[in-house]
């Protein structure tokens, strides 16, 4: 018997909060034995032609993707977006106003951290690939760099959590309204980790229902920040929303300890999310 295709569906380069460019990360998910992987970098999707060169090299299938910061009610909800129209207007433009707003938001967060620590904008830019798009992780990486925390994940604990003093909150679209933008692009809608609360507030199964009613397709169930608890309360909810369920790593190369495959997609669901996609999956 053949073995089931190996399918992860969120990862990042450093064309946003990776570590590897795009072509980098696509070997690295051919030596992690993935037939398929996504690239889903916040806000941005200028890494789709560097990873694309590479799928024949490497043999790994790529979807092409993105993850589009949004909001609902004041809560961070982020979207995954998969085979949308890159050209598609309506959501180029929620995007770029998303991508802007976020590096405002990282130079007031750096702003603030400089009364406490000797910090300076110039170290977190220095450390954006040409175009990409700013997160907190850049400012964690920072001051990592000036030893203030071990890692990125000490960063955020001690000192960007969402809570304190330092944390500046971003414009971005509402939820439901960019699941309905991502659709009018011809793009598969899919709410990224649902229920990671370690990363700050979680919205109420009411937003979902919203999000559903708007078209989204399916729910991020197996991630490294759901609990078996969260898992099973995501099933029902997904079978009751007719929604589909993914699994993925959200890789952050070095950034993060997710590894890569660490959590799959069935193939199934890939192919339902191709169906529907304008773009089509890029193959050897």
């Amino acid at each position: 018997m053949l073995a089931r295709p190996a399918v992860d569906l969120h990862t990042h380069s450093s064309l946003s909060d990776g570590t590897e460019r795009p072509a980098v990360l696509m070997a690295a998910a051919a030596a992690a034995g993935l037939d398929v992987v996504a690239l889903t970098d916040h806000d941005t999707w200028d890494g789709w032609e560097e990873a694309a060169a590479a799928v024949e090299r490497t043999g790994v299938a790529l979807v092409r993707g993105a993850e589009i910061s949004t909001s609902a009610g004041g809560i961070s909800v982020h979207l995954l977006s998969y085979l949308h129209d890159p050209a598609a207007r309506g959501l180029g433009t929620a995007v770029a106003r998303a991508r802007d707003s976020r590096l405002g938001r990282a130079r007031r967060m750096v702003e603030r951290l400089a009364l406490d620590f000797d910090l300076t904008w110039a170290e977190v830019e220095a450390l954006l690939e040409p175009g990409g798009t700013v997160g907190r992780p850049h400012i964690a990486d920072a001051l990592v760099a000036r030893g203030y925390v071990t890692d990125r994940s000490a960063a955020f604990t001690e000192i960007l959590h969402a809570e304190g003093p330092y944390y500046v909150r971003y414009d971005a679209p509402d939820a439901a309204a960019a699941v309905e933008l991502v659709r009018r692009a011809g793009g598969v809608p899919v709410m990224a980790h649902p229920r990671a609360g370690a990363r700050g507030r979680v919205v109420e199964d009411v937003v979902i229902e919203e999000m559903a009613a708007a078209g989204l397709a399916g729910l991020e169930v197996d991630h490294r920040d759901h609990d078996d608890g969260a898992r099973a309360q995501l099933l029902d909810l997904a079978s009751s929303l007719g929604l589909f369920v993914t699994g993925s790593s959200d890789y952050h190369g070095t950034g993060k300890p997710n590894r890569l495959g660490e959590h799959l997609t069935d193939p199934a669901v890939l192919e339902q999310i191709e169906a529907e996609g304008y773009l089509p999956v890029v193959r050897p």
